[in-house]
C-alpha cells in the first residue's frame, strides 16, 4: 500500500504541531483521524486514548503521530507523570505486527531536541550524541522515548523518535510560557514589555511549524518500511542556528520598531543551555524540507497574532 493510502492518526491535534500535521496530511488528500481527549481528567483521557488506539489498524495501513503534551521547562513532575501515563495507555492498545490488526503501521513521537540534549556537552548535537537532560521536562521526554522504544520491541512496529528543535509559527498558544518568537511578536503587537531570562548570545534552532509537519509526515511514512521493531532517532531542525539578538533584530526589521524587552534572572535560567545547535546525520534529505526563511516565518507569526488580536480570543 502506498503511503498516501495509510490513515494518519494525529494525537494532540489541537496543539501547534498537531494542527500543522493534520492540515498537511489533509492537504495531501490523506485520510486523517484525530481524537477528542479530555486532557484535564487523567482517567477519562486514558479511556479516550485506549478506545482510539483500539481502532487503529482496523481500516488498513496506519501511521500514528503523537504530538500531545503541554509540559514546558518548569512543569511540575506530577503533570509530566500524567502525560507519560496517557502515552503508555495509548501504546498498550496499539496493534502489533502479525496480530489481529496486522496492517502495516508506524509511530512517530514528537520529542524535544532541546530537552534531551540540554546537558549533552559540546554542540552541535547529532543523533549519535549522548542525550542528557537537565530538567524534569527533558527527563520526561527521555522517559517518553523509552516508552516508545519498549513498544517497538514488544510490538514489532517501527518507530521514529522525532527530536524537534524550537517550533514557532501561526497558531501557537500564547497562554503557554513558551515559544520565544511568539511571545516576542505578541509583546511587539501589544506594546507590552517582555522580560527575557537568557543572554542575547543564546543560540537556538528555530523550525517553522509547517516545515516541521512536512518532515514529520515523511519521517513516519519512511519508518513504516524499516525492519520490524526498528527505532530511528531523527533530529528535526532547520540547521540554521540563530542568536536571541538576531531574533530581536528580525522582529525590528519586520515591524519597524525596536522590541521592548528587558533582560533579567529567573530560577529557570539555569535550565536554559547557552548553545543548542544541531547537525543531523540521519535521513538528511528530510532536512531540505526546512525551507522557510526566518524572516518569512516571523512575518507569518506576526500576521496570525495580529488577526487573532483583531478578532478576539477565538481559538487562543
Amino acid at each position: 500500500m502506498s503511503p498516501d493510502a495509510a490513515t494518519v492518526w494525529v494525537i494532540g491535534s489541537g496543539g501547534l504541531l498537531g494542527r500543522a500535521v493534520t492540515a498537511a496530511a489533509r492537504g495531501a488528500a490523506r485520510e486523517v483521524r484525530t481524537v477528542r481527549v479530555p486532557w484535564h481528567d487523567r482517567d477519562r483521557a486514558a479511556e479516550s486514548l485506549a478506545a482510539a488506539a483500539d481502532e487503529v489498524g482496523r481500516d488498513g495501513d496506519w501511521r500514528v503521530v503523537w504530538c500531545a503534551g503541554a509540559a514546558v521547562t518548569g512543569t511540575a513532575p506530577s503533570a509530566i507523570d500524567d502525560e507519560l501515563h496517557q502515552l503508555r495507555t495509548f501504546l498498550d492498545h496499539l496493534p502489533v505486527r502479525g496480530g489481529a490488526r496486522s496492517a502495516d503501521g508506524a509511530v512517530l513521537l514528537a520529542s524535544s531536541a532541546g530537552g534531551v540534549y540540554a546537558g549533552a556537552g559540546s554542540p552541535p548535537f547529532s543523533e549519535h550524541s549522548t542525550a542528557r537532560a537537565i530538567s524534569a521536562y527533558g527527563e520526561g521526554k527521555l522517559r517518553a522515548e523509552e516508552l516508545v522504544r519498549t513498544f517497538a520491541a514488544r510490538s514489532g512496529v517501527p518507530v521514529v523518535l522525532g527530536r524537534l528543535s524550537n517550533l514557532y509559527g501561526p497558531g501557537q498558544d500564547v497562554r503557554k510560557p513558551q515559544g520565544l518568537i511568539t511571545q516576542l511578536c505578541l509583546a511587539q503587537l501589544t506594546r507590552t514589555p517582555l522580560s527575557i531570562y537568557v543572554s542575547l548570545d543564546t543560540v537556538r534552532d528555530y523550525l517553522f511549524v509547517d516545515d516541521a509537519a512536512a518532515m514529520v509526515l515523511q519521517a513516519v511514512d519512511r519508518a513504516a518500511h524499516e525492519a520490524a521493531g526498528a527505532v530511528v532517532v531523527k533530529i528535526l531542525a532547520s540547521h540554521r542556528p540563530t542568536t536571541l539578538a538576531s531574533i530581536l533584530g528580525e522582529i525590528r526589521r519586520v515591524t519597524h520598531r525596536r522590541p521592548n524587552v528587558t533582560l533579567g534572572q529567573s530560577p529557570m535560567t539555569s535550565l536554559q543551555t547557552r548553545d543548542l545547535r544541531f547537525d543531523s546525520e540521519v535521513w538528511t534529505d528530510l532536512d531540505l524540507l526546512a525551507a522557510t526563511p526566518l524572516q518569512v516565518g516571523v512575518a507569518a507569526t506576526l500576521a496570525d497574532l495580529r488577526s487573532s488580536l483583531d478578532t478576539g480570543p477565538g481559538r487562543r
